[in-house]
């Protein structure tokens, strides 16, 4: 029973010391924005941790439940008149239905074919949100109002910065408690086996489908966040090249790790800030510290380092 709470606290307090610690080293508003950006695509991220890391099922278009939350944010208050607080609950609702409507049919398939499915997913989301100018705005995107919090109107980097974070807090602690529920277990059960957990008495579908709505939820509140703290939205957000990076991050951080994710997050989030003085060879100097990482770490950062830690202990 220590364990089980060591295992989920130890790693929310040392985010917590990490968020407190960063607004103290910043030296801009530059560098918190970027640490809000940290957060928000870590929330995104840790959605795929539970639908990759614990349940085994490859997303390839999981940028389009950030779209679809993103631009809930910029519609509602734009054609509706909703308050922009409550369109990122609204959003999150609607991304959990159309991942319900979705996943039943699509993860069905195992595999290459799941990751082509989910991968056209996002390309329809994304060309939906090209095409519908009148609603969408377009390729030029649209601007998003402002949040106010109980009377509070949320601005500046630094507000972003905590509202971020006690977001990715929240999203970490509801990953942690998930992965020590019995619900966590049967998903890493049928990550192992789909087999063996289907004659373990696990209803293997319900399970999948239930890690693919949770993680379309965490993707879309993001996407609220993402699109709510720059007060505009493009359709670039759901793009395939945003999908791959949500991905990138799980993998890089560790498949199943929650801190990992958040490590993975950081890496392609401030990395590309820092090789900026590459100009062109930006990319490809990024790509090469990716493909050095998976080959001297292959099972991602903090499960790699977790075992060397562990080989050189008594």
């Amino acid at each position: 029973m220590k364990a089980v709470l060591r295992s989920r606290i130890t790693p929310l307090i040392a985010l917590a010391l990490i968020m407190a610690l960063v607004p103290m080293i910043a030296p801009t508003s530059f560098h918190l924005r970027v640490a809000a950006l940290v957060w928000i695509f870590s929330l995104a991220a840790l959605g795929l941790t539970i639908l990759m890391g614990y349940a085994g099922q490859v997303s390839l278009g999981h940028a389009g439940f950030l779209g679809i939350g993103a631009y809930a944010v910029a519609i509602g208050p734009a054609r509706l008149g909703l308050d922009p607080l409550l369109c990122i609950v609204l959003g999150a609702a609607l991304s959990g239905v159309i991942a319900w409507l979705v996943g039943r049919p699509i993860l069905k398939l195992k595999g290459y074919y799941l990751a082509i499915a989910t991968l056209g997913f996002g390309v329809i989301v994304a060309l939906i949100l090209h095409s519908e100018t009148e609603l969408t705005g377009g390729p030029d995107g649209m601007s998003v109002s402002r949040i106010t919090l109980f009377g509070w109107r949320v601005t500046g980097a630094l507000n972003w910065y905590w509202v971020s974070a006690g977001a990715l807090l929240i999203g970490a602690l509801i990953a942690l408690n998930i992965a020590a529920s019995p619900t966590g277990r049967a998903l890493r059960a049928l990550h192992d086996s789909e087999v063996a957990a289907a004659g373990a008495g696990i209803d293997v579908s319900a399970k999948k489908l239930a890690a693919f709505v949770v993680a379309a939820v965490y993707a879309a509140v993001a996407g609220g966040l993402l699109a709510a703290m720059n007060g505009l939205i493009t359709p670039e957000a759901a793009s395939f090249s945003h999908s791959v990076e949500l991905v990138a991050m799980v993998i890089i951080g560790g498949l199943g790790s929650v801190f990992g994710t958040v490590l993975g997050a950081a890496f392609l989030v401030v990395l590309p800030q820092t090789l900026t003085a590459f100009q062109e060879y930006e990319q490809a100097v990024l790509g090469l510290l990716i493909m050095v990482f998976m080959i001297f770490l292959p099972q991602g950062i903090v499960p790699s380092l977790r075992a060397l830690i562990e080989e050189r202990l008594p």
